[in-house]
This record gives C-alpha cells, sequence and structure tokens, in this order.
C-alpha cells in the first residue's frame, strides 16, 4: 500500500474495491509472518502426539475491550452532570457556564478518544505512536484529496443547512449571553471543537484501525464504522446515517495513505462550516471581537 494516491484513484473501484483487496493482502501477509513461528511449533506438538492449539492473539481482544471502555468512560461520566458535580460553582455562573461545560465535554473526549489509547500504545511493547496515523511525512502530497472530499460535501452543508432540524442543533455553543458572546468566545470554542476531533480521527482511523489491520486486514474499516456510527445516535437522522459512510470513506483513505490529518482537516472543516452556516441562517454570528 505504499505509494501516494492520484486522481485517477479516486473512481469507485479502485478507491474501495481495490484498495481493500490490496489492504487485506498485505495483513495477510505480515500475519503469516508474525504467526509462521506459531505455526511451526503446533506442527512439532502434533508431531509429538500433543494437541495443536488454534493461534490466537490477545492483541484484538485488549484493542475492542479497551476501546469499549473508553467510549463508556466517555458515555457517563464526559458530559453535564459530571461537570456540574466536579465545578459546582463554574456551573453557577450564568455568563460562561455553556463555554465551561462543553469546555469540559471537549477535555473528555480529547482524554478518551486521544490520551488514553495513546498511553495504551505506548505500553505495548514495540509500539510506535507515529505509526497509528500521526507520521507527517508525505501529508503535503495528500492535501488535494481533502479539498475535493470538502468540495464534495460543502453542496450537502448547505442544502441541510435550511433544515429546522440543523439549526436547532448546530453550534453546540448558542445559549451564551450576548455580554460574552463574541468571535473570541467563539474562535475558543472552535479551537477546543477541532482538538476533540483531531482525538475522534486519532482514536477511529488511528488507534482502532491500525492496531487491528493485522488481524482483520480491510474488515477493519467496517469493525470501526459500527461504533463511529453509534457516537452519532442523537444528532440529525442524516448525520447519522451521513457518518456510516465518511466512516467507510475516511477508515479506507487512513489505511490507503497511513494517515489521519487528511481525514482530520476534512473533519474540523466541514463541523466549522456546519456551525458557521447554522449561525448565519439564525443570523447570530458575533458582531464584535
Amino acid at each position: 500500500m505504499a505509494g501516494f494516491l492520484r486522481f485517477g484513484e479516486l473512481h469507485p473501484r479502485r478507491f474501495f474495491l481495490e484498495t481493500w483487496a490490496a489492504i487485506h493482502a498485505d495483513a495477510q501477509g505480515e500475519s503469516e509472518a508474525s504467526e509462521r513461528g506459531t505455526r511451526v511449533r503446533a506442527g512439532r506438538k502434533a508431531r509429538r502426539g500433543e494437541p495443536s492449539r488454534l493461534a490466537f492473539s490477545l492483541r484484538p481482544l485488549l484493542i475492542f475491550v479497551a476501546s469499549a471502555v473508553f467510549l463508556t468512560l466517555m458515555e457517563y461520566f464526559g458530559g453535564r452532570d459530571t461537570f456540574e458535580k466536579l465545578f459546582p460553582e463554574a456551573a453557577r455562573d450564568p455568563q460562561r457556564v455553556e463555554l465551561y461545560r462543553l469546555t469540559f465535554w471537549a477535555g473528555a473526549r480529547i482524554t478518551g478518544y486521544g490520551i488514553l489509547p495513546a498511553l495504551l500504545v505506548l505500553l505495548l511493547p514495540g509500539e510506535r505512536i507515529v505509526d497509528y496515523g500521526l507520521r507527517v511525512r508525505g501529508v503535503a502530497e495528500h492535501l488535494w484529496i481533502y479539498v475535493v472530499l470538502y468540495l464534495a460535501v460543502l453542496p450537502l452543508i448547505v442544502l441541510v443547512s435550511f433544515h429546522p432540524e440543523f439549526k436547532t442543533y448546530y453550534p453546540f455553543l448558542k445559549h451564551t449571553p450576548r455580554t460574552i458572546w463574541n468571535w473570541r468566545t467563539l474562535l475558543t470554542w472552535e479551537l477546543l471543537y477541532a482538538g476533540q476531533f483531531l482525538a475522534l480521527e486519532f482514536f477511529f482511523r488511528g488507534f482502532l484501525l491500525q492496531s487491528l489491520r493485522r488481524q482483520l486486514g480491510a474488515y477493519a474499516i467496517f469493525a470501526a464504522v459500527v461504533p463511529y456510527c453509534m457516537i452519532h445516535y442523537g444528532k440529525p437522522f442524516l448525520e447519522a446515517n451521513a457518518a456510516i459512510v465518511a466512516g467507510i470513506v475516511l477508515g479506507t483513505l487512513a489505511l490507503r495513505t497511513r494517515s489521519i490529518w487528511c481525514g482530520f482537516l476534512v473533519h474540523v472543516s466541514v463541523a466549522v462550516t456546519m456551525d458557521l452556516a447554522a449561525l448565519l441562517q439564525r443570523n447570530d454570528l458575533p458582531r464584535v471581537w
């Protein structure tokens, strides 16, 4: 899977089916090489009359269970209720409570999606964090893919921005008093929002995909799509369904390029555009800095 994507490779058959087949072949080759010693030992045992055992790897088990734990912690301890229990004084500040609450929410996601999985990777023997989609070499060559994907999604954002459900859901920071509603407040929130998107991309397209690629091959993409879709429950129906498509596309791209950066840029650009579109629809953009 080495090499950079060219424009002609974005044809659906080449980008999806051929890429999945190549990923699967690469993963199978790596898995067979790593397990060759296990097979040899099993064969020796069989010749000695000892029962042979099916080769079993603890790696997928550890990754799946850890992912379930991280997602559960964020769901139960990363929301408004926990914030109000930990910071009761801040929760009673009518001017900044919404910003404080969302800062806590973003911090919980950065921890659950980014910090905890990164610590687990560092504890695994022989693993390097940069191999989980964080390598920056070659990113510039992939930037054109980001532009193509963003431009493809932009008309859909404009279209759905007219839907009432969209305008009532976005942006998250929308109940801020006028006394502090300015561009600095909005930019502070968008930077926090971007930080949690970086952590989210690392979790789904780095930690999960790169960890499971050797055992599952291209099927790792679809294993990651299931929880990725589920974290969008509660959002507008069309967005939750779009998450399935986005998970497949971004997962394929991440394994094809061995990088999460293009997906991160797409995710952040789309999210910020959705926030700005909702604010424009409600004529609610800040008036001052």
